[in-house]
């Protein structure tokens, strides 16, 4: 099970956003890699008749890095979006888990990042700051529990 539940879902949002950056900096990488340069150039026959033409040169341009420095960029990032893909499925899995109404107070709470007050305001039905942090700390110490019980029948 989840070890701490609690950090994995406050580091959700910054497990998505890593996803993204991350993912942003390989096609960059990608890009940097594959650039092409093309020019045109006017040149005539060295012989008569003397007509003017116009060519199209293109190539792949090569920078000072070497390949090899590239593709060990390109799999540190890979590491480091798959570490962040860890967490967001973990986060994921724990709110899926959830009721219902526990998984609005999570996605106010973490997700939207709102103080336990606006939380409760939101939720309605006469809820105070007090009882959905209660509730919430309740769901993350049954998902604790589940998590030991789990260890001790596995090491039975």
């Amino acid at each position: 099970m989840y070890m701490d539940a609690r950090q994995i879902l406050n580091d959700y949002i910054d497990a998505c956003e890593l996803i993204r950056e991350t993912e942003e900096d390989i096609k960059r990488l990608e890009k940097f890699r594959s650039t092409t340069a093309q020019v045109k150039v006017k040149g005539s026959m060295p012989e008569h008749p003397y007509i003017e033409r116009s060519f199209s040169i293109g190539g792949v341009q090569y920078s000072t890095r070497n390949e090899e420095q590239l593709t060990m960029e390109k799999q540190i990032l890979n590491e480091r979006r798959q570490a962040a893909e860890g967490i967001r499925l973990q986060a994921e899995d724990i709110i899926n888990q959830a009721p219902l109404r526990m998984q609005r107070i999570i996605r106010l709470k973490c997700v939207e990042g709102m103080t336990w007050k606006e939380v409760a305001k939101k939720m309605g039905r006469g809820c105070t700051e007090m009882s959905v942090r209660k509730e919430f700390d309740r769901f993350l110490k049954s998902l604790s529990d589940l998590s030991q019980m789990s260890q001790m029948s596995q090491m039975s």
